[in-house]
């Protein structure tokens, strides 16, 4: 899940803490990383909910199981594809907190018509259904991973959202045009080819085309 900012409705709470929050969708749990006031943010951010209480030892056992039944809820939900036919990759299965929703997220290269499997899994489960498409990106940020550089994949480490990418940020850096060295694990360019891409343009600028005849103090 992306950070995101909530009011902190009077709760006395810390770094690290888990708390029970009140979403637009109904209740959730999430993890505090940031004290009350301190958030880093250069703009004013519009709570996205508020938080009610610290997770109690009941909430906490609540949070595991519904992390157990996600689990056997994506199995059952593979054999219910299996059975279909339909052309989707599940990737993650996930219980609202108060169990009122199962939420399964799933790859497909085309648009997928899934009213029938909905309505499958809402009498075998007998709670709200949501599917939702994500794309390859959002994939690899659900399962995790780490890169060539050894470190964890930067989209499911830190980024809160991802950004445009194209060849031409590899090509305007100099750097070799092989897919197998520009791309990531999930198979679209890396993300950290935009990281210095401002900073090699901006200083191309002023730099000569290669080939070109220069003059310097010393000769």
């Amino acid at each position: 899940r992306s950070v995101g900012v909530y009011d902190a409705n009077g709760v006395e709470c810390g770094r690290g803490d888990i708390v029970i929050i009140d979403v637009q969708k109904g209740f959730e749990f999430g993890k505090v990383v940031s004290e009350a006031g301190k958030a880093c943010s250069g703009k004013t951010e519009a709570a996205a909910g508020r938080t009610l209480r610290k997770a109690s030892d009941g909430d906490l056992r609540q949070i595991v199981n519904n992390q157990m039944k996600a689990r056997d809820a994506l199995e059952a939900c593979r054999r219910k594809v299996a059975e279909t036919g339909i052309d989707m990759q599940l990737v993650k299965a996930e219980y609202s907190f108060d169990s009122t929703k199962v939420l399964f997220f799933f790859a497909a290269e085309d648009r997928v018509d899934f009213r029938n499997l909905v309505k499958d899994l809402a009498k075998m489960f007998r709670v709200r259904i949501e599917l939702k498409q994500i794309g390859v990106r959002d994939k690899a940020k659900i399962i995790g991973g780490y890169g060539v550089c050894g470190r964890e994949l930067c989209c499911s480490s830190y980024m809160k959202g991802f950004h445009p990418l194209s060849i031409r940020m590899a090509k305007e850096q100099g750097l070799p045009l092989n897919p197998s060295k520009i791309s990531g694990v999930c198979g679209r360019v890396k993300c950290c080819m935009a990281y210095e891409y401002n900073v090699y343009r901006e200083f191309a600028r002023s730099m000569p085309k290669t080939g070109q005849k220069v003059t310097t103090p010393e000769g």
